[in-house]
C-alpha cells in the first residue's frame, strides 16, 4: 500500500506510566514546581514514535476538608510545549477518575495563568485563593514547596451527580434505635 500524501500524522497516544517515569519528567519540564510526594495515579502522552510529551499526576486532594473520598485532585501537570497536550491530559485524566469512582477533580493554576486548557476541557474556575505566606513556622518548620506567596485560582469538573456532601454508607438500624 502507497502512502498517501495527504495522510495525517498518527496522534499522541494517553498511557498509564509509572510515578518514577512522571517523576523524572515533570523534574526536567516542569516550570515551577517539583514533583509530587505521591500519586494514585499518572498518565503519560506520546508520539506515534513513543516519546513523552507530557504527563498528569493524579492524587488525593492536599485540602484536608476536599479529601472526601470522591475527589481527586491534578497535582502536577507537565508537557515539553506540544499543541493540545495540557487538554488530552485533563480530559484522559477525568476520564479515568470517574471510571475509579471520583465525582469531582480539582487543579490549581496560578492566578496570572488563563485557564484555556483547562475550559477547553470543561473544567469551571470555582475559587479565586489569595497569597498564603506558607506553612512553615517556628514550632513547625516545613520546605516550602513552590506556591507560597502566589495567587491561585481553583479549577473543578464534576459529574452531573455529584453532591458536596460525601454519600455515607448505608447503615440499617438496630433494634431499639431512634428513627
Amino acid at each position: 500500500m502507497i502512502a498517501s500524501p495527504h495522510r495525517r500524522a498518527a496522534r499522541p497516544r494517553v498511557r498509564s506510566i509509572s510515578y518514577r517515569a512522571a517523576r523524572d519528567f515533570i523534574t526536567t519540564h516542569h516550570r515551577q514546581l517539583t514533583p509530587p510526594q505521591g500519586h494514585k495515579f499518572s498518565l503519560g502522552l506520546t508520539s506515534h514514535a513513543g516519546v513523552l510529551l507530557g504527563v498528569a499526576v493524579v492524587g488525593r486532594p492536599l485540602v484536608r476538608h476536599l479529601d472526601d473520598g470522591l475527589t481527586a485532585e491534578i497535582t502536577r501537570l507537565a508537557t515539553d510545549g506540544s499543541r493540545n497536550a495540557c487538554f488530552v491530559l485533563l480530559s484522559a485524566a477525568w476520564r479515568v477518575a470517574r471510571h475509579m469512582g471520583y465525582q469531582r477533580m480539582i487543579t490549581y493554576t496560578r492566578a496570572d495563568e488563563p485557564g484555556t486548557s483547562l475550559r477547553a476541557a470543561g473544567w469551571t474556575a470555582v475559587a479565586d485563593l489569595p497569597a498564603t505566606p506558607g506553612w512553615d513556622r517556628p514550632s513547625r518548620p516545613r520546605t516550602p514547596h513552590g506556591t507560597d506567596h502566589i495567587a491561585r485560582t481553583r479549577w473543578q469538573v464534576t459529574t452531573p451527580d455529584w453532591t458536596r456532601q460525601p454519600r455515607r454508607p448505608h447503615r440499617p438500624r438496630r433494634r431499639g434505635e431512634a428513627g
